[in-house]
């Protein structure tokens, strides 16, 4: 569970990436799911883009994929999210406590 400062250093840090995954219209599969997996493990914040077609919106996706991937819900705005999961192997980013 994130704490308030760690969230607001999440999102600060989120704030200049640019989302390296969509959801269309194809919505969310196991094959999306392994990537989102593994981009997590290898990046730990990542950024995702709702397309208009999608029938899911971004909040709804997002809490989908916390779960499927056992991952932090760091914010949504918009059409995007933000998801954060400390990585195993490829620690990079060191959360203020």
């Amino acid at each position: 569970m994130l704490t308030g400062r760690q969230r607001s250093y999440l999102k600060s840090m989120a704030n200049t990436m640019d989302p390296i995954f969509q959801i269309g219209k194809g919505g969310i599969n196991a094959n999306f799911i392994q990537q989102v997996d593994e981009a997590l493990e290898a990046r730990e914040l990542i950024k995702v883009n709702v397309l208009n077609n999608s029938p899911l919106e971004a909040k709804e996706a997002a809490l989908q994929l916390v779960e499927d991937v056992e991952a932090e819900f760091v914010q949504s705005i918009g059409n995007r999210f933000v998801l954060y999961r400390e990585s195993k192997e490829h620690k990079r980013i060191s959360l203020p406590q």
